[in-house]
């Protein structure tokens, strides 16, 4: 059964490499594929569900599991991320790597102004 968060044919084929390289060239001896582990997983992370309430359609929660838990021990996914990146970066014509980036001022530390005003917050009382 497909489902919405499953990766379709062409999305699969640009993170493809990257599992082969890490599987090397002993093939696969797993029981299941790689596609279908990532879609388990992307499943349970758009749902939000539990891993234990993963579809009978997947392979059992424990593989699913264990499978995300040892790609993201390895790097795996950090390393899936950073592709995409730059794959999307090239597509709109920018460079592969950013040079700079911006910081929102909301992002700034604003608790030292409280210190001005007490335990009362500015209500005066």
């Amino acid at each position: 059964m497909a489902y919405p968060t499953d990766l379709t044919e062409k999305q699969w084929e640009q993170i493809e490499p990257i599992f082969k390289e890490k599987i090397g060239n002993y093939g696969n001896r797993a029981k299941w594929e790689k596609k279908i582990l990532v879609n388990a997983v992307l499943y349970v992370t758009k749902a939000g569900c539990q891993w234990r309430m993963l579809p009978n359609d997947f392979p059992p929660y424990s593989t699913a599991h264990n499978f995300y838990r040892r790609a993201r021990i390895s790097g795996l996914w950090k390393q899936i991320m950073a592709h995409l990146v730059r794959k999307t970066r090239e597509k709109s014509g920018k460079s592969a790597d950013p040079t700079y980036s911006l910081i929102d001022s909301q992002s700034a530390k604003t608790t030292s102004a409280s210190a001005e005003r007490g335990i009362d917050g500015g209500k005066k009382s």
